[in-house]
């Protein structure tokens, strides 16, 4: 598996996150081909790891924990992650993920929900191996419904020309911020941080995920297939309407109202239109400046953390997904 080259500048976490893709290559192997190639192909496909990356720079405010359950620890999260990925990707019929086709396009949705089905094992599994106890997997337990309420809160909104900022914060806090903020969490409880920095950790993942899910919507509309490595505008052709068209709409709804009223996907002429809009009045730049406002506030916080040399990278990851294009 290879690594993503963001964590060249960092080699003692860049070497950390090889031996969680370790552990992540082993928990995948099993007698299946089909479901074994499937799986290890999606774990090649280039992932920033940034989940257990964080829950690995947060161990480092603690005590110095067992090594190879802090590893099953930061793969159980990633493995998490791949896990709604594959699932989002079977209901999106999305074709590509990462710049590579999807399990469900290579191998059939048939596949892929059996591979889906099963790294949510494998997550639990690797989970209970490295805590054992019931606190542990209660947390995470609970953190896995609150991202499903968050999809389910996606899908209810689906083709909703009347959704609000409020609500979309609301099922974005689940689907994206939420995996962020146990990942941080968990790195300090693992390792027995004090609570103040505990909280602390809850406080930055979340900010940390709102924003980088705002950006990535961001993106979906002000870049491209080629620098996004997965189809653009993908949401908004299944009826998924985030916080660039939002915050547009808010300012002229009417303008909107003939491309999105008709609930079919759009032809590549109207889609150019429906981005020229979002410009047009704002949708773009009020979006951006609400992730940088939560960058901004994340940063805060990680600065009231103990200096040490893992706080100083925390700062600079988290300055750089604010400034990423893909």
């Amino acid at each position: 598996m290879a690594i993503h080259s963001l964590w060249n500048k960092y080699p003692t976490i860049q070497k950390e996150l090889i031996e969680t893709q370790k552990i992540m290559a082993k928990a995948v192997t099993i007698r299946n081909k089909e479901m074994t190639n499937a799986l290890h192909l999606f774990f090649q496909s280039g992932g920033k790891l940034l989940r257990p990356a964080y829950f690995l720079l947060f161990t480092s405010f603690g005590k110095t924990p067992v090594q190879k359950h802090k590893y099953q620890l930061a793969a159980s999260l990633e493995i998490l992650h791949a896990a709604t990925l594959i699932h989002d990707d079977i209901i999106d019929n999305s074709p590509l993920r990462r710049d590579m086709p999807s399990i469900q396009a290579t191998y059939g949705k048939d596949i892929a929900v059996y591979a889906g089905d099963f790294l949510f094992t494998v997550y639990f599994h690797l989970l209970s191996q490295a805590s054992g106890t019931f606190s542990a997997i209660e947390l995470n337990a609970t953190n896995m419904k609150k991202i499903l309420v968050g999809e389910l809160d996606q899908m209810n909104l689906r083709y909703n020309t009347d959704i609000t900022v409020k609500q979309y914060l609301q099922h974005i806090k689940g689907k994206t911020a939420q995996l962020f903020q146990l990942s941080c969490y968990e790195g300090t409880q693992f390792s027995g941080c004090s609570k103040m920095t505990q909280i602390l950790s809850q406080q930055i993942g979340y900010r940390i995920g709102m924003a980088f899910q705002i950006l990535d919507d961001v993106l979906d509309y002000s870049s491209s297939e080629d620098i996004l490595h997965k189809p653009v505008m993908e949401d908004v052709q299944i009826g998924n309407y985030t916080l660039p068209l939002i915050f547009a709409m808010e300012e002229n709804r009417e303008a909107f109202a003939p491309l999105l009223k008709r609930r079919v996907p759009l032809t590549e002429e109207e889609l150019l239109l429906l981005v020229a809009n979002i410009k047009k009045y704002h949708g773009l730049a009020k979006a951006t400046k609400l992730a940088e406002h939560y960058t901004q506030k994340a940063l805060q916080d990680i600065k009231k953390l103990p200096d040490i040399p893992e706080r100083k990278i925390l700062i600079e990851l988290t300055e750089a997904l604010l400034l990423r294009k893909n």
